[in-house]
């Protein structure tokens, strides 16, 4: 498992989101890396084994999800990072029309 690891659930339907494309960029938008969210809505293994602290983000393609019509299209999460060593799990709830995060464990 990488240092940054996220799963979607779509709250709507009560299940994991599967085959959102997410990046992972510094906060000014270099890429780190990518990857595709599993059957059960999860990436695992989505950088580095280490980090600088910094501030990242997570950048959800929801509209290839969600429809052509979808309201939120991209869903970018900004995050800091202050120990380039700990796990931070990011997930993504999402709905058509909302989306929440947290920092999860």
């Amino acid at each position: 498992m990488s240092l940054v690891t996220t799963h979607v659930l779509d709250t709507a339907t009560g299940r994991p989101a599967t085959g959102i494309s997410v990046r992972f960029e510094t906060g000014e938008g270099k890429p780190i890396a990518d990857g595709r969210t599993d059957d059960d809505g999860r990436i695992r293994d989505l950088g580095p084994e280490t980090l600088d602290a910094g501030v990242y983000r997570l950048v959800f393609d929801t509209g290839a999800y969600l429809g052509p019509d979808a309201f939120f299209p991209e869903v970018a999460l900004t995050f800091r990072i202050s120990d380039g060593t700990a796990h931070h799990h990011v997930p993504l709830l999402l709905s058509p029309f909302a989306y929440s995060t947290y920092r999860g464990s």
